[in-house]
């Protein structure tokens, strides 16, 4: 499966969802795109985003 490039707009989305303290599985869905490929650019950037169950705990 192909990658699709980040735009710089979607760059900033999730900078404002990590900011928010979203999970991982809201910014994937907000951001259209698979938990993995969210967990990959959070890396990239330096932001941290956690998943549902780790937010709960």
């Amino acid at each position: 499966m192909a990658r699709k490039p980040w735009s710089f707009k979607e760059d900033r989305r999730l900078m404002e969802l990590a900011k928010t303290s979203a999970s991982l599985e809201e910014a994937a869905k907000q951001l259209g795109r698979s938990p993995e490929a969210i967990k990959r650019m959070a890396l990239r950037l330096g932001l941290t985003i956690k998943t549902k169950a780790a937010r709960k705990g």
